[in-house]
């Protein structure tokens, strides 16, 4: 039997993309196996969760760093303990210098059809609320490799949902979150079998039938 992904998630608040990722993880369904988390605060739903399924976390909040390359530097020294093949971010919201071995080894899912409503700032509940106030009509989520910039890195998958007319931030919140859950799985799945390559801005899936 192939040796499982080994798999690393990043958080900075409740943990529900983490919750699924655990679930999946550890059912079968995803072939991987969380190796160690890693959050920004400690004092969020996200780490309790983690410890109480008996994970390594470590905390390491981005104010004790002097900068991105600084703080980047001790994420990448945790990610090789661990022997993390991927790293997962998982609502983690800091800006962190990816160290050169783990370029192209770090995804992050944002909570919009990418390029649209990302940048510093744009997370979480902001993301909802820009998307309802612009009048767009599509919303969805994004899974990407993640570089050095918020929300800039090479697009792996997006899943789309429509925004209706009455829709407020929360309701758009939840029916994009369900999709979340899809992608970021459908994601990891296709790197840990391989498939996943990356040519310039882009991703290739290889394997996909051409259109």
């Amino acid at each position: 039997m192939a040796e499982k992904l080994r798999l690393a998630v990043l958080l900075s608040g409740t943990g529900r993309t983490f919750d699924h990722l655990l679930e999946r993880t550890r059912s079968g369904a995803l072939a991987a196996t969380i190796v160690g988390v890693i959050a920004s605060r400690g004092d969020v739903r996200g780490v309790e969760r983690a410890r109480a399924a008996g994970l390594e976390t470590l905390v390491l909040r981005r104010k004790a760093f002097p900068d991105a390359a600084a703080y980047g530097d001790a994420i990448g020294a945790a990610l090789r303990r661990w022997r993390t093949q991927l790293a997962a971010m998982a609502g983690f919201v800091h800006l962190w210098r990816i160290p050169a071995d783990f370029a192209g080894r770090v995804m992050n899912i944002h909570p919009s059809l990418l390029p649209s409503f990302g940048g510093a700032g744009m997370h979480g509940h902001h993301v909802h609320e820009a998307v309802v106030a612009s009048g767009a009509k599509l919303s969805g989520c994004t899974v990407h490799f993640a570089d050095d910039a918020y929300d800039t890195g090479p697009i792996v998958l997006q899943r789309a949902v429509p925004v209706r007319f009455d829709d407020t931030p929360d309701a758009l919140a939840a029916r994009v979150f369900e999709e979340e859950r899809v992608a970021y799985a459908e994601a990891i799945a296709l790197f840990a079998a391989g498939r996943l390559e990356i040519v310039g801005r882009r991703v290739r899936v290889k394997g996909d039938a051409p259109a």
